[in-house]
């Protein structure tokens, strides 16, 4: 379990060129180098990484910044005091992220013992034969069995964020969980609320934007990590489903979850031929397919930390059935951006609007946008997952077409006609609606400005003439009641 011979790997590492290019730069370091980490492993399992990990024993600062110098990218300290430094670099196949690193204790082998997972804890020397690799806690065997593994008996006492990271990292690699990794898991689940709420956040968003985040959420809820993080869950379970398909409403809520996820990777460039098979998303996708570009650009967006859309679209789902107190909180809870938090606040309360709509008149259309603004299109997706999910296999295709073109219709609204329906021209400022009636600043200017766009839409106004006629009118009704 000490060996750090280097050795030949059961399958080839396969390397990106920019690694070929950090040998060359670091011929000459002085000492070895060592990739490390996540890189390690997905060069085994022959995934795309972007993130490098360098492990040294002196100088990762000085190091980092002669990467970035070398290859024309961004440097930063990361750690003064642990001698952490990064190279942010753009390559022809991307952006890499290049991390440099003092060894975590005094050798390599304390360095690999001391991380979360064995399949995190292999090392390749850069400055030798990065062909062969060294392996001390058996990560190569644990990835041909595909399970996770912690590597040692107090890696997930140590740091109860690694809890959460086994979840997520089972799934995203296709592994099991340990037996004694799973133990722990549920032994440290507590102490997750010892944990920085800015870590537990990152390493949450990275579960919630998993292809299969249903997945993963069930696997947390079973371990007792969900409910640290999100203890409305358990409202959930004691929610009635509107479908015997399901146990309870958390089997519900975990059905929409895997629509709204089937939605947006059928919106995404990831769409294949088999991502709208069904009818309901196919149908749905065919009908808003014109609209693909501002979808895809809508639900790609990033919040700070570059924190991706689709965690808040299943955020939004989990927190279904909460107050806007509630919410509130758990933005809070979860150190969200105020308008991560006004979105997400945006997304629950309006979500029922589109199911409930009994007309599509344009003054319908019209307030629908005026209330929930760029979110309605967050709305309008979640409104359709909601539906598929609560349906269960027992969707009514005449209803469901129905929603369909409710969404069809509005979404054509603000994408195509947002200057006739949900935002026409001013035709009078609040200024000149007080100086032209003689009113004073307050609340009146704002329902009369509102009474005028609504009067715009309908047809009724035309022209600053006719929107002083509309608020002559609105105000001597006002005087008469």
């Amino acid at each position: 379990m000490s060996d750090l011979t280097p050795r030949e790997p059961h399958r080839p590492l396969i390397w990106p060129d920019t690694i070929l290019d950090l040998q060359e730069i670091l011929a000459d370091a002085g000492q070895q180098v060592y990739i490390v980490g996540g890189a390690v492993r997905d060069a085994l399992l022959h995934r795309p990484l972007m993130d490098i990990d360098l492990a040294v024993a002196r100088d990762g600062i000085r190091l980092a910044r002669r990467i970035a110098n070398s290859l024309k990218g961004d440097f930063f300290v990361l750690d003064g005091e642990r001698d952490v430094g990064r190279a942010l670099v753009d390559r022809p196949d991307g952006r890499y992220l290049i991390d440099v690193a003092r060894f975590r204790g005094d050798s390599l082998l304390a360095d690999l013992a001391g991380r979360d997972f064995t399949i995190n804890a292999m090392a390749v020397e850069l400055t030798g034969d990065i062909s062969l690799l060294i392996d001390p806690l058996g990560g190569e065997a644990d990835a041909q069995l595909k399970q996770v593994r912690r590597c040692s008996p107090q890696a997930l006492a140590d740091d109860p964020i690694r809890a959460l990271r086994a979840v997520r990292q089972s799934v995203q690699f296709g592994m099991r969980i340990e037996a004694d990794t799973l133990r722990d898991i549920r032994a440290v689940a507590s102490s997750l609320q010892q944990v920085s709420p800015e870590r537990i956040r990152d390493e949450f968003v990275k579960l919630l934007t998993l292809p299969k985040v249903r997945m993963a959420l069930r696997v947390a809820e079973a371990l007792g990590l969900l409910a640290e993080i999100i203890p409305e869950v358990a409202q959930l379970r004691a929610l009635t489903p509107h479908t015997p398909d399901y146990a309870d409403g958390w089997q519900e809520t975990l059905a929409i979850i895997e629509r709204i996820e089937q939605l947006v990777t059928a919106i995404s460039p990831r769409r294949t031929d088999h991502t709208a098979a069904s009818f309901g998303i196919g149908t749905l996708i065919m009908q808003l397919d014109r609209y693909r570009r501002q979808l895809q650009t809508h639900t790609e967006q990033h919040w700070p930390n570059d924190r991706p859309h689709l965690a808040l679209l299943v955020l939004a789902v989990l927190l279904r059935n909460a107050s806007q107190k509630t919410i509130m909180a758990r933005a809070q809870a979860l150190r969200l951006s105020n308008a991560e938090r006004d979105r997400l606040l945006a997304m629950v309360r309006y979500q029922p609007l589109p199911l409930d709509m009994d007309e599509l008149s344009p003054l319908a259309i019209h307030r629908f946008w005026r209330q929930t603004g760029s979110a309605g299109i967050d709305v309008c997706l979640l409104a359709a997952a909601h539906y598929l999910g609560r349906s269960g296999s027992a969707v009514d295709q005449d209803e469901w077409l129905r929603l369909v073109e409710r969404l069809r219709v509005l979404l054509e609204a603000y994408f195509e006609r947002y200057d006739e329906l949900v935002e026409p021209p001013m035709l009078l400022d609040g200024n000149q609606l007080m100086a032209a009636l003689q009113l004073t600043r307050g609340p009146i200017i704002g329902l009369l400005l509102d009474r005028i766009r609504e009067a715009q839409v309908m047809g009724t106004v035309r022209s600053a003439e006719d929107a002083l006629e509309l608020a002559r009118a609105a105000l001597g009704e006002s005087n008469h009641r």
